[in-house]
């Protein structure tokens, strides 16, 4: 009997020796599934900007209705609901960054360098300011929190009249 209760006991600590290794393996398999996923994300967040980029550089109605209402020009209902369109698909854009960013899909150094470029473009971008003072109560409160950081001192404050005008 002691020989049957040596087997047993050997066999017992193999069977947990394999379940340890079979956990472990997941574990790395799961590692592997992690980086893989940021990858994908990252690029996938990399095309989405870049698309969206293409769109001004291929379309140059947009980039003149950009440049003009930049300029203070005024323009058409149909040139502000393109712009709005346009501004809409960026700041989506962001939104989406900043939520893989949370939910740690996204490295911290490129989220920075990301934010940073925002800062930049909410004080060069008088669409982007007036979108974002229109249109900010529309996306997610971690965003919006995030975003209003960013705006440039005086805030919305600069383009009151022009909500109140319609452009």
């Amino acid at each position: 009997m002691s020989d049957n209760s040596g087997l047993r006991t050997y066999l017992d600590l193999a069977g947990a020796g394999a379940v340890l290794l079979g956990l472990i393996f997941v574990g790395l398999e799961l590692q592997q599934n992690r980086e893989m996923m940021r990858a994908q994300i990252r690029n996938d967040l990399s095309v989405g900007l870049n698309d969206v980029i293409l769109v001004t550089a291929a379309n140059e109605q947009l980039a003149d209705t950009r440049r003009r209402f930049g300029e203070g020009e005024q323009l058409t209902p149909t040139e502000l609901n393109q712009m709005w369109s346009w501004e809409n698909a960026i700041f989506r854009y962001w939104e989406n960054v900043h939520y893989q960013y949370r939910n740690g899909l996204y490295d911290e150094v490129e989220f920075l360098a990301q934010r940073e470029a925002w800062r930049n473009s909410m004080r060069r971008s008088r669409a982007h300011r007036y979108h974002w003072c229109d249109w900010g109560n529309t996306y997610s409160p971690k965003f919006r929190a995030d975003m209003d950081e960013l705006m440039p001192a005086g805030g919305c404050s600069d383009f009151e009249n022009l909500l109140r005008a319609g452009q």
